[in-house]
């Protein structure tokens, strides 16, 4: 809940717990065992940053956030809102904008597979170092060959050229061995029959689509990734969300400090994406984490346990909520323990013995005060969400997508020329060709001609190669006519605009002017008739003396 410009999340008897628009790019942390109400904290945090006007961005593993875009039941929680005393409270819907890897619940996500880049979809195979460096080679040769890398199918073919002419490459790119790049194309398979092929080609994703608000009242949109059958591949949801934080990285201009962040990115299942991460991985993880706030974007990591988190990473999170945690074995215990050695100890209780006491929606919190420094932990009640609690209904989500602002943008994939095309001398694309004219067909067919030589090996492949410059010419004229078309759109858009609001001001001018000779005819009259009536008194007095 905004309020006073500040990110309401929990109350207890003494203290309102905010967190300050201009420390929250200082990242955060959300903790507890499954159950206690880490969702709801989620929530509640999210739609306060879509009120104060910041974009987010955040993962539906379990399919109960997309229900942000409906107004909550007040009845439900009207328990929560009076032993809160949150006076102004309402419920409220929120924009959103619903994503979808496999573009079945959401706008689809594509990325082309070049620019992903052998880091990231190493993670996505699995691969040993060794072997990430023989992807690293093929995507070096791919650059150097001028072979465009699009989609799965362009890797492939890549991979399956790379293994067969690796003695000419050995050279110049370092030992190729064929173990590694028959690992790589088995992890391919597999990676395939995950349903990754829906995520690598055109067109791709725009990441300003991200920071989209709301024009109508300036709240930030709430982008919701669909990821209930994408979490059932832990690999390729973990890469997936390592790779959109790197473009929001590298992408992203740097702001320094701001009064509110651009951006606030939830990485839900947080512990997913440092299991078994070799360390060199995790030393650019921690790169990132450390710079991307001065890019003004601000990450949460949700997850059961701090210990989930790296220690480099946690000395990062300094806004902290920390639902309940059990604590029954030496492990277990250890846990809390250090759950309670974050926090800045508070008098009023044991912070340790707190944390295992904590019932479902209580919360053990600290912020970060003006000063940038940690608050002292305060246990608290987390606020009731303003959204509706639970799924969505998909016949509502359709509308909600048919009507979006992105409906279209997406949906239909594309198919550019590209490595494997090269690679294999085709095409999976026909240019259009112009039609025979009638004058044409009769010189064919009247003209008797020496029969036609084979094409030489050299010959096709020159052919082969004016064929594709044709085609991308032919693409690069249609991209044009389809800007300039955008831009005739927009123009004409802007002109009925306009004139829409010159006819809005001329209808207010002339109802002001007729208003006004209205009040003026109206006056004219009672005056009038007031002398009259006056005049008829006096006639009527001097009368009455004569």
């Amino acid at each position: 809940m905004l309020f006073n410009d500040k990110i309401l999340v929990g109350k207890n008897e003494s203290s309102e717990l905010f967190i300050l628009p201009n420390m929250a790019n200082r990242h955060g942390l959300i903790t507890g065992a499954s159950g206690t109400g880490k969702t709801i904290t989620l929530k509640v945090i999210a739609e306060s940053f879509s009120q104060a006007g910041v974009p987010v961005f955040m993962a539906d593993v379990k399919g109960d956030l997309a229900s942000t875009a409906l107004e909550g039941n007040l009845e439900k929680i009207q328990s929560r809102v009076d032993k809160l005393q949150l006076d102004g409270f309402k419920t409220n819907f929120f924009p959103v904008h619903f994503w979808d890897l496999y573009g079945k619940h959401g706008h689809p996500i594509r990325a082309n597979i070049g620019k992903v880049g052998p880091e990231i979809l190493s993670i996505m195979l699995g691969l040993t170092e060794a072997q990430e460096g023989n992807l690293t080679i093929a995507f070096a040769i791919a650059k150097d060959k001028h072979l465009p890398l699009v989609d799965l199918s362009d890797l492939k073919a890549l991979l399956a050229h790379v293994s067969e002419n690796r003695a000419e490459y050995i050279g110049t790119y370092g030992n190729i061995t064929p173990q590694s790049i028959g690992v790589i194309q088995r992890s391919l398979l597999s990676l395939e029959n995950q349903g990754a092929g829906h995520f690598f080609g055109e067109p791709e994703l725009d990441i300003t689509d991200f920071f989209a608000t709301n024009t109508q009242d300036g709240r930030g949109f709430i982008n919701i990734l669909h990821a209930v059958e994408l979490f059932q591949n832990p690999d390729l949801y973990t890469a997936f969300l390592l790779w959109l934080l790197t473009r929001l990285f590298t992408e992203s201009p740097e702001v320094g400090d701001l009064d509110k962040p651009r951006m606030i990115f939830f990485f839900d299942e947080a512990h997913l994406l440092f299991n078994d991460m070799p360390a060199y991985r995790l030393k650019r993880i921690t790169q990132v984490v450390k710079l991307i706030r001065s890019r003004g974007i601000g990450l949460y990591f949700v997850s059961q346990a701090p210990t989930d988190i790296p220690d480099e990473v946690l000395a990062q999170l300094s806004n902290r909520v920390q639902h309940a945690l059990r604590a029954y074995t030496p492990a277990e215990q250890k846990t809390v323990k250090a759950a309670a050695d974050a926090f800045r100890t508070n008098p009023k209780f044991n912070t340790e013995q707190a944390i295992s006491e904590l019932g479902t929606g209580e919360a053990l919190i600290s912020f970060l005060d003006e000063k940038g420094a940690p608050r002292i932990v305060e246990r608290a009640t987390i606020l009731p969400p303003q959204s509706q609690m639970g799924t969505l209904d998909d016949s509502i989500r359709t509308k909600i997508l048919q009507y979006s602002s992105l409906s279209g943008k997406y949906e239909e994939a594309q198919n550019p020329i590209s490595a494997q095309e090269i690679l294999n001398g085709t095409t999976q694309q026909t240019a259009p060709q112009a039609p025979i004219t009638p004058a044409e067909q009769s010189n064919a067919i009247n003209t008797n001609l020496e029969p036609a030589q084979p094409m030489t090996e050299t010959e096709k492949f020159m052919a082969q190669k004016q064929e594709l410059a044709a085609r991308k010419q032919a693409l690069a004229e249609q991209k044009l006519a389809l800007q300039e078309q955008k831009l005739a759109n927009q123009k004409a858009r802007e002109e009925a605009k306009a004139a829409e609001q010159l006819a809005k001001q001329k209808a207010k001018s002339q109802s002001k002017i007729e208003k006004t000779l209205t009040t003026g005819v109206q006056r004219g009259v009672t005056n009038a008739i007031s002398n009259g009536v006056k005049t008829a008194i006096t006639k009527g007095i001097k009368g009455l003396f004569k």
